[in-house]
């Protein structure tokens, strides 16, 4: 059962009290020894009050730990809560409490087992337990709870993340055939032999005879040159957006209201803050 810090659940708790504050509170043992201070309360979902939150210092030993309801008894006049059975050797032995961790059932059987009284036939089972079981821890009484006792049921909303799904963004490699033109250039050599249309007599002394080469021309072609180079054809941005909504729900709860009945001829004023001796 999951358990509540008192102003989480009771916003305006100290209007419900009458304007007294339970975290103002000294804590005493029963022999008078003051050991801390209470600093917050744990109220059950359904508002009842489980835990006391006390700051204990006891010679050299500090640590905040939890106190089950039925072992205080309150006394808002003194300004003070008297326990059973709190002293240094169950302090030491008290799991330390701290605002961010979570109290489960093995959280509170550790409470639990330190003030369980030895002759307790309460065998844990964490499937059946309830607070019931344990008047002497879980408990209000008229005498000392009074003020404590007015509960209320209302809606609590609370928020999981869970994972709905997932995407995965990968590539792969897929292969074509590309083919590409190229225009080239080739020179070849164009050799003819012309008849002169008419005959020309050439003298011999000026006729050059001899061997060897008579011209001389390089011959050039264009080969193509192909290669491959790689270049970004498109980027992937992958990001996630945030939809938000708002869901509704609705159900039946309850209050505590106070019923006052009359015989006779009396005259009753009723008051919001009412106080007592001791509450």
């Amino acid at each position: 059962m999951p358990l509540y810090r008192l102003e989480q659940f009771y916003p305006n708790y100290r209007e419900r009290f009458g304007g007294d504050d339970v975290k103002a509170l000294d804590v005493y043992t029963e022999g008078g020894m003051k050991v801390g201070s209470v600093v917050d309360a744990l109220v059950d979902q359904e508002g009842r009050f489980r835990y006391l939150v006390i700051n204990t210092s006891v010679d050299s030993l500090s640590k905040k730990i939890l106190l089950p309801i039925g072992l205080s008894r309150i006394n808002y006049p003194a300004k003070r809560v008297d326990v059973d059975r709190l002293s240094k050797q169950p302090i030491e032995r008290l799991p330390e409490y701290r605002e961010d961790i979570v109290v489960d059932e093995n959280y509170e059987e550790k409470v639990r087992s330190v003030f369980r009284s030895p002759t307790s036939d309460v065998i844990y089972d964490r499937e059946t337990y309830s607070y019931q079981k344990e008047p002497a821890l879980y408990d209000l009484n008229e005498q000392y709870h009074q003020t404590l006792r007015l509960y209320e049921e209302r809606l609590i909303a609370h928020k999981h993340r869970i994972k709905t799904g997932e995407v995965a963004v990968s590539k792969h490699v897929e292969t074509e055939t590309a083919r590409v033109s190229v225009p080239v250039e080739k020179e070849r050599v164009v050799i003819e032999r012309v008849q002169p249309t008419a005959a020309t007599v050439v003298d011999p002394n000026e006729a050059k005879f001899q061997d060897g080469q008579v011209a001389r021309i390089e011959v050039y072609e264009e080969t193509p040159e192909i290669y491959k180079e790689a270049f970004v054809r498109e980027e992937v941005r992958v990001k996630k957006v945030i939809d938000r909504d708002t869901v509704e729900t609705q159900d039946t709860i309850r209050r505590e209201e106070l019923d006052i009945n009359t015989a006779g001829e009396l005259h009753v004023n009723e008051t919001s803050a009412t106080r007592h001796e001791v509450v």
